[in-house]
């Protein structure tokens, strides 16, 4: 049954990895599963507290995941129509132009949602730039966390 933890965990782990690009999967919940997982195994335990501390980091990450785009935006002169382009933008990005879309797609879709919600030009450049360091700040802390739930995955178990 260990075995079946452990793949189920790793998977978890590398959806949640995809999960840092992906605005549709929770990354850094999915990897803390699969940290879980690795502990129901009688290969490693994990003490409470750190399964506490991550679960704490885990709700902390995803709480700052929502709120880094809005604060890039406001503090540029956005609105929620460049946080509206800037999620449409990433989407339409990972699947029409990988891999490049995934790093300008947050960016040209704020500009683009600026520019409907009646910005000029240079209000929207500025305020999508804003959404796009948001989005990028966000992206960081997820990737971080979950790497490093991979970094503990892979040496709990060798």
């Amino acid at each position: 049954m260990d075995i079946i933890w452990i793949i189920v965990g790793a998977i978890c782990l590398l959806v949640g990895l995809a999960g840092c690009f992906l605005p549709a999967l929770p990354g850094p919940p999915l990897s803390y599963v699969g940290m879980i997982l690795l502990h129901l195994t009688d290969k490693v335990q994990f003490t409470a507290t750190q399964l506490i501390v991550w679960a704490i980091l885990v709700i902390i990450v995803q709480v700052l995941d929502y709120f880094t785009p809005l604060i890039g935006t406001k503090y540029s002169g956005g609105s929620k129509w460049g946080n509206r382009g800037c999620i449409a933008g990433t989407v339409i990005g990972i699947f029409l132009f990988p891999p490049w879309g995934i790093i300008f797609g947050p960016l040209v879709g704020a500009v683009i949602g600026e520019l409907l919600g009646g910005k000029l030009t240079h209000e929207a450049l500025k305020a999508g730039l804003g959404a796009f360091v948001g989005f990028l700040l966000g992206v960081i802390l997820k990737v971080s966390l979950c790497g490093y739930f991979v970094v503990v995955f892979i040496s709990a178990l060798f």
